[in-house]
């Protein structure tokens, strides 16, 4: 009885320290909203100061944004997709790749592909996010939006025959000409950077690899993203680098064998947009855990943002990771990348505590289809009559003209086939219109 109530104690111990230390946090300095601006200079260009994100003229920016989770990289729980006309098979972003280009060939697969891309995100969805306030957006991207094949290797070039990074450059502009920032996510890296169906295929986890193919990885995905920081590099509108999201997230193995390797391979990554853009910020990801990342001074990293992911299932447990998180990074910027609350975790306390702890956060996510999606929470824009307006395409039986109809014009936002859900306004709103 003894030593469960000094683990009482000691817990409760911490959890006040922490509260109090992010009480602190929300005293100073002052912040600036996203109503105040709607173009960029080089005066928003975003720096780390301590644990706050600031301008160049010393203004606190505290980013409140949401993910453009399902435009680029799938996943198909949120995108409309299925195999053999009917559902219950995960199926992966490269899987959908593949079927595509054996049925059609590459260059008719790419196609339909863009054809997904030039509808699902318009100018219509730029202009919804910046009228609901959102002063961020995320924008999860994967390899396979720059290279043709599953190895890295032949990379898709433009008209000049350049690199093609227009999906990024168009993104980029649009959020600018808004005053919304953008956080640059590689979701899905060379190799894969995890078995999880979100790093664009399933048990696929080769990133860390001590071959020579591990090394070819890791060598391709430190090459794309030195070309997107020399792209970028001094672009306001760019908040920062995120260089690989939930790194190891459901691989087997010693939590402290994921951790080294974790850590390794962002020393590659980081180095190698240091080498051309010194002067953005970089986002790493410990997502689960605290501690899950040495201190930047260890690394010798600098102008750095640490990034967590939290979906937890009671707003005890997620205030207790927060709490804990912010103390033991008590010096660094933090970004809740992604999250959802769970369970019994609700909206209201998952804001007030990210507030009281000055943690930057990312809704996940903006849009979906599905044949739930209008009626949860996970999109604020989803198909609003699943049981009419959705239509899966049959990767495996449908025409390439009818998979074109299904991912053309009627995946747009404006289409009058998504509508915004209750979610904005039911848990969002509040927060937003308070931080404007």
């Amino acid at each position: 009885m003894g030593k469960r109530f000094k683990k009482a104690i000691s817990i409760f111990l911490c959890v006040i320290f922490a509260f109090s230390v992010c009480q602190a946090a929300v005293a100073a300095p002052e912040e600036i909203s996203a109503a105040e601006s709607k173009a960029f200079t080089e005066d928003d260009f975003l720096v780390t100061n301590g644990r706050d994100i600031v301008n160049r003229k010393g203004e606190k920016v505290r980013l409140r944004g949401v993910n453009l989770g399902a435009w680029l990289i799938w996943e198909d729980w949120l995108c409309p997709y299925t195999i053999d006309g009917k559902g219950g098979e995960t199926l992966a972003h490269a899987d959908v790749l593949d079927r595509l280009e054996e049925r059609f060939g590459i260059e008719k697969a790419y196609e339909l592909y863009n054809t997904y891309m030039d509808n699902f995100i318009t100018e219509v969805d730029f202009d919804n996010i910046a009228d609901m306030g959102f002063n961020c957006v995320r924008l999860p991207f994967w390899y396979r939006n720059f290279y043709y094949d599953e190895e890295g290797t032949q990379k898709i070039l433009n008209d000049n025959g350049e690199w093609d990074f227009s999906r990024l450059d168009w993104a980029v502009e649009q959020c600018a000409e808004r005053g919304i920032y953008v956080i640059l996510d590689m979701h899905g890296a060379v190799g894969y950077q995890g078995d999880a169906e979100h790093c664009g295929k399933l048990d696929s986890c080769r990133l860390y690899e001590k071959s020579q193919a591990g090394e070819n990885y890791r060598e391709r995905t430190a090459e794309l993203w030195a070309a997107i920081a020399e792209r970028f590099k001094g672009n306001p509108a760019v908040a920062m680098y995120d260089l690989l999201n939930e790194p190891s997230c459901d691989n087997e193995g010693f939590e402290i064998t994921r951790r080294i390797n974790n850590t390794s391979v962002y020393k590659i990554l980081y180095n190698a947009v240091r080498n051309v853009d010194p002067d953005h910020i970089i986002t790493l990801e410990c997502i689960w855990t605290a501690a899950a990342l040495p201190h930047p001074w260890i690394m010798g990293w600098n102008n750095v943002v640490y990034q967590i992911h939290f979906y937890q299932n009671s707003d005890f447990i997620f205030n207790f990771f927060v709490f804990l998180t912010r103390i033991y990074y008590s010096k660094i910027p933090l970004l809740m990348g992604e999250y959802y609350p769970l369970g019994s975790t609700t909206w209201s306390n998952t804001f007030k505590t990210m507030e009281r702890c000055n943690i930057n956060w990312c809704l996940w996510t903006y849009k979906a289809m599905n044949d739930w999606m209008s009626n949860s929470e996970w999109a604020i824009y989803a198909n609003n009559n699943w049981e009419h307006n959705i239509e899966r395409a049959d990767v495996d039986n449908d025409s390439f003209d009818e998979i074109a109809r299904k991912w053309g014009e009627r995946l747009r936002s404006d289409s009058g086939v998504f509508s915004q859900t209750g979610h904005y306004e039911n848990n969002v709103k509040q927060w937003l219109v308070t931080a404007n």
